[in-house]
């Protein structure tokens, strides 16, 4: 938004230049983020907050100033214009608001006579420094007046208004308003509107109608200055798809109070541009009163906040120069019940008041102290472990993530396993319940990565999930990996593919996936885990697994199910571990402990076996438990191939045992005796030994 300098000057003399006022403006909270011009065309590029609608213009912005100097605000009014006398045709017209939720009160004033031409220079001129173009003089009259002092007003030919009335009310079906853009609209019930006797012939705070507009043949002036509720203009600018410099101010909050004073001077640069006489009074038609309650304003609630020692007098002259009223209230205490002006209608709490003192007092004059705190600071129990955690997936190449708290309940359908926890004020429907689990926000930061070409995506978030009880909500924390297919393939040597027949394929992506998780769970002391099928749905069977330590689930990881990949049209596949970190953590770090290097050298067995695909590896790892094997020190899957002289159904896999004693070396028939315990165990599970 831009406004003039001198303009604002007109009505405050301001004891700074021009970059003085801008930076002291700023420092008040009326933002200015550039000067640009000189002399009179200086031009401040504003930025107004959108509670601040009575700031939004050159009156507004010099009260500010002038409550900011200390120092005398010129008052804004209109010169009296002699009146025709009154007539038949003045009495007869009327004001008729319907509508008393969507129009609180509506003002209008009768200019006779008029010529229709071009503004003065001057009003030209100022139009084009906050970037206006200049249309008639009665149109520029109103935006003149709408940059002056903030109220949107609009003409009307008078003359061209059918019955001699105008009727606020909401749209009837089938009725159409042709706007000044010259589209012809389809209105809705909803619509607040401005009509005559019979037809619409505006939208109420928005936008005037095509079919009553000021043109070079208008004589006679119908000038509208009111108040509509908020909502109401923003709705129906939201429906039409508009937004204008009317429905900006009425959608924020115009002033009640200034109805009579806008509409004043609208007429009275009418009739200095173009002549004319104001016919009677003006119709001021009142269907009720926007009137805000008082606040009580305690001092010793001011200073607490602020954490300052203000003096009574001085918190007293910042409100008055801002335009509150301020009566003091019996008692010890001081206390005082302050009347807000009509065109602060974003002051309803005793906190707002006192953001004004602070704000005029000036953030930079408080001293900088640091707030009262008794005990000392105590590091979270789990915090060690949460910065071993954190250190070790930074290690393992993963990017910590921070994702939005809040789902959809789509994806709560999709991810979450127990009720889940309602928003009562949601931000949107994207985001209505808060997650139960953080699979979704890690997803759609992926599919951010996959849709700019990063295709190398490795992330994980440490953070809460929330789970519904009867009576609130439980918060856990929870530990989430994801990785895409390209990050884990790049990550395998090529010596190290276990599935010979089919290259780097999904399972060995999935078995690095297993392997950064097995990395991650190491960190704490456990007997061992173990391994099963049971995972979510939202995971592709066959590629996925879960975790059990002591028999209770720990964690989930695998491939993301193709159905689920395909709805989010992921342009590659995609793993996840999601890791209870409660449950994780209850288990201590695990302690380095030194062994010291065998002295006797080892001895490795390869075994070559058939087995049928329902035997997994954790079955051959259980399997081998039972047999006595004292100097068995490791026994691992090297290569697994399917396919070929295997029958169908079957995979053969090349296993590897390593012996070594810590007492001597072993001799050929004491590793053979293992190794046919080995077969034998291979064999009852129901392996058959490849020559």
């Amino acid at each position: 938004m831009k406004l003039s300098a001198q303009w604002i000057r007109d009505f405050v003399d301001v004891p700074v230049d021009q970059n003085g006022l801008a930076e002291d403006l700023t420092g008040i909270g009326i933002a200015i983020e550039g000067i640009s011009g000189q002399g009179a065309s200086t031009v401040f590029e504003m930025e107004i907050g959108t509670n601040r609608p009575d700031a939004m213009n050159h009156y507004g912005v010099a009260r500010e100033a002038a409550a900011r100097y200390g120092v005398e605000l010129k008052p804004i009014k209109a010169a009296e214009a002699k009146a025709l006398p009154a007539s038949a045709k003045t009495t007869a017209f009327e004001i008729e608001i319907d509508d008393k939720d969507g129009c609180a009160r509506y003002t209008a004033q009768i200019v006779r006579g008029v010529k229709i031409s071009t503004s003065p220079a001057r009003v030209v001129s100022r139009l084009e420094l906050v970037d206006q173009r200049a249309i008639n003089s009665a149109a520029d009259a109103s935006n003149y007046t709408l940059w002056e002092m903030g109220h949107p007003t609009h003409a009307f030919d008078l003359d061209l208004l059918e019955g001699g009335r105008i009727i606020v009310r909401r749209a009837r079906d089938g009725e159409t308003l042709k706007t000044l853009d010259g589209v012809s609209r389809k209105l809705s019930p909803e619509d607040l509107i401005i009509a005559d006797q019979n037809r619409p012939v505006a939208l109420a705070g928005v936008m005037g109608g095509f079919d009553t507009m000021i043109t070079e043949k208008t004589k006679n002036v119908l000038i509208e200055s009111a108040w509509f509720d908020p909502v109401a203009v923003r709705k129906t600018a939201k429906r039409h798809g508009l937004h204008t410099d009317a429905s900006h101010r009425f959608e924020r909050g115009a002033d009640y109070g200034a109805t009579s004073l806008a509409c004043a001077l609208v007429a009275q640069r009418i009739l200095e541009s173009g002549g004319g006489q104001v016919e009677g009074g003006q119709i001021d038609a009142v269907a009720r009163n926007i009137d805000q309650a008082p606040v009580v304003l305690r001092i010793a609630q001011v200073n607490r906040i602020l954490g300052s020692k203000l003096e009574t007098h001085h918190i007293t002259a910042i409100l008055k120069r801002l335009g509150f009223e301020l009566v003091p209230e019996p008692g010890s205490q001081p206390e005082f019940s302050v009347r807000i002006p009509s065109w602060r209608l974003d002051v309803e709490r005793e906190i707002d008041l006192i953001e004004e003192v602070a704000r005029l007092h000036g953030y930079n004059n408080f001293a900088n102290t640091l707030p009262s705190f008794s005990g000392g600071v105590e590091e979270s129990p789990e915090a060690a472990k949460a910065s071993k955690v954190r250190s070790t997936l930074l290690g393992l190449g993963y990017n910590e993530a921070v994702s939005l708290s809040f789902i959809s309940n789509e994806d709560a359908e999709t991810f979450s396993s127990s009720p889940v926890v309602e928003l009562s004020n949601p931000l949107s429907e994207q985001a209505s319940l808060m997650r139960g689990s953080l699979l979704p926000g890690m997803l759609e930061m992926v599919a951010f990565n996959l849709n700019r070409d990063a295709d190398y995506v490795r992330l994980f978030e440490a953070g809460d999930i929330y789970e519904r009880t009867g009576s609130g909500a439980l918060e856990s924390v929870r530990i989430c990996m994801a990785a895409t297919a390209a990050a884990l393939g790049r990550d395998i040597p090529q010596g190290a593919v276990l599935e010979t027949s089919k290259g780097n394929s999904g399972l060995d992506l999935f078995r690095s996936l297993k392997g950064d998780v097995e990395s991650l769970l190491d960190l704490f002391e456990h007997s061992g885990f173990e391994f099963d099928e049971k995972t979510a749905e939202y995971y592709q069977p066959g590629r996925s697994a879960r975790v059990l330590l002591n028999g209770v689930p720990l964690a989930h990881f695998g491939m993301l199910h193709s159905e689920v990949a395909a709805k989010r049209k992921l342009r590659q596949e995609v793993y996840f571990a999601e890791i209870n970190a409660e449950e994780l953590y209850k288990h201590p770090l695990r302690v380095i402990r030194y062994r010291p290097l065998p002295k006797y050298p080892g001895a490795d067995r390869d075994f070559s076996f058939v087995f049928p695909d329902k035997i997994t590896f954790g079955q051959i790892e259980e399997a081998l438990k039972r047999p006595a094997l004292p100097d068995l020190r490791s026994f691992r899957a090297v290569e697994i191939f399917r396919g070929g002289s295997v029958p169908a159904g079957s995979y053969s896999v090349l296993l590897r045992a390593q012996f070594q004693s810590h007492e001597h070396t072993l001799r050929e028939d004491e590793v053979n005796e293992q190794s046919g315990q080995i077969v034998a165990a291979l064999k009852d599970l129901g392996g058959v030994q490849r020559a």
